[in-house]
């Protein structure tokens, strides 16, 4: 039997303790009962985003993005499509730059769509511009084992 993995609630912000053989039974928050895995990207704020590095032992994959950036919206589509194809091993949110401004001087983020990889609350990769579903599950796949 393999150890708890431990997973911060997209809702509730609540830190879960999952049996790692439960990972792909749809497991939801101990707290507010919400999926861990969401059907969607789910939002962050600088705070949540805070929250997920430190306390999220699954990868993350964040999407920095704004309203105005047409791109952006043009790559949200397929964004959500790779969150199905890649749960429980992978998590997708997205974190809006115009909103929460301090996060791009956080990150040095230049331009946008940028998708950052973390993973044990560090970055792994980022790829600025926007991709296709395929795209982004092939240059996830080229950074985490498993």
């Amino acid at each position: 039997m393999s150890d708890p993995i431990h997973i911060v609630c997209p809702k509730c912000q609540a830190k879960n303790r999952i049996p790692a053989q439960k990972l792909g039974a749809k497991p939801t928050c101990g707290v507010c009962k919400a999926p861990l895995f969401p059907a969607t990207p789910f939002e962050l704020d600088e705070a949540k985003l805070n929250k997920h590095l430190k306390g999220d032992e699954i990868p993350l994959l964040v999407d920095f993005w704004a309203p105005w950036c047409a791109p952006c919206k043009a790559m949200a589509p397929a964004f959500a499509e790779a969150s199905l194809q890649m749960a429980p091993d992978l998590r997708f949110a997205k974190l809006d730059t115009e909103q929460h401004q301090s996060v791009g001087g956080r990150f040095q983020i230049r331009g946008i769509p940028l998708i950052i990889l973390f993973d044990k609350g560090k970055e792994v990769a980022r790829h600025a511009g926007a991709m296709d579903s395929r795209g982004i599950v092939n240059w996830v796949g080229q950074y985490l084992q498993g």
